[in-house]
């Protein structure tokens, strides 16, 4: 979505995710989509899904799963999720794309995991590209939701231009700059439905302050209101499942005693109120929580666009 918004034309979409896929589909009927594992995929098969030859494309994107990486996680070293990106590199070294981009947690530079982010600089670098990571902010670029990542961004070596990432944009937007306009009744059209089984199952929601956040709250579970009037805190996967009991840092209505409606963390995460989701409430909070939120993408591709694709076009 984020380079749809900054006018790109997609040309292939790689997802494992059945949920995902279907999402994916539904949003952007006209794009091909290879449903499967990554490590299936080989180099000329992608090309020839995509209509390009080596060398041809613009932009390489990939968020690799983080779960391995994780500050919310176990951060396992040697989680195979981690190698995944060594399939990106793969793909990358034989497309050798004009430019790429790859998003992770933070916790990939945290502690013992930076090894193995300098390892896959490296590995990059070797595919011929010079490559500059750096933490973005997704409150800084509209997005209201406070979610930190790293960007990757890497140019390739022919090219006479170096990487670089998009400076802060703006003033964060609040909670209610972003959902306060939607409306309290249930509209499944527009993805405003309610938690019910989340919230009829947690007595423990009336708690938790109003005013400040936090407090850890029965079932291990720590729930946190947001402000209105502050961005609203990270937007995970785990925290979005829907089962009280095997749920952490989940979100909970500012001035309401429930969890937010789909279309609530969809406003939170940026995306934009024409964006459908699957009927799977459970599966579509997850794609939100697993998502990059459009803004910070339309921002990145934006800058990219600008200081790099059409400064290296301008040189040949």
């Amino acid at each position: 979505m984020g380079y749809k918004l900054a006018g790109y034309k997609e040309l292939l979409a790689v997802e494992w995710n059945d949920n995902a896929v279907a999402t994916f589909k539904l949003n952007f009927p006209g794009v091909p989509v290879y449903h499967g594992d990554i490590a299936k995929l080989s180099s000329q098969e992608c090309m020839k899904l995509a209509g390009v030859k080596v060398g041809e494309l613009d932009i390489l994107d990939a968020s690799p799963p983080c779960q391995g990486f994780s500050t919310a996680g176990k951060r396992k070293l040697h989680d195979a999720r981690n190698s995944l990106s060594m399939e990106f590199a793969r793909l990358l070294r034989d497309l050798q794309p004009r430019a790429f981009v790859m998003e992770n947690v933070t916790g990939l530079i945290r502690g013992h995991m930076k090894q193995v982010y300098l390892q896959m600089v490296q590995v990059l670098r070797d595919c011929g590209y010079k490559v500059k990571g750096q933490v973005l902010n997704a409150m800084y670029y509209d997005v209201p939701q406070s979610r930190q990542r790293v960007i990757i961004v890497g140019v390739r070596n022919s090219l006479s231009v170096e990487p670089s990432h998009p400076k802060p944009q703006g003033i964060p937007v609040t909670v209610r700059e972003a959902i306060g306009d939607l409306p309290k009744t249930q509209d499944a059209s527009m993805g405003h439905v309610w938690v019910d089984e989340w919230t009829r199952r947690t007595k423990w929601i009336k708690y938790v302050p109003a005013i400040k956040q936090g407090g850890h709250l029965p079932c291990t579970t720590q729930y946190r209101r947001l402000y209105w009037d502050k961005p609203s805190f990270t937007l995970t996967r785990s925290g979005l499942n829907g089962m009280p009991c095997y749920v952490r840092n989940s979100h909970i209505h500012p001035s309401e005693n429930r969890a937010l409606s789909v279309r609530e963390m969809a406003r939170l995460a940026s995306f934009p109120d024409c964006f459908e989701f699957t009927e799977a409430l459970t599966e579509g909070n997850h794609c939100i929580g697993n998502s990059v939120p459009p803004n910070l993408m339309k921002a990145i591709a934006e800058h990219i666009k600008e200081n790099i694709l059409q400064a290296t076009r301008e040189v040949a």
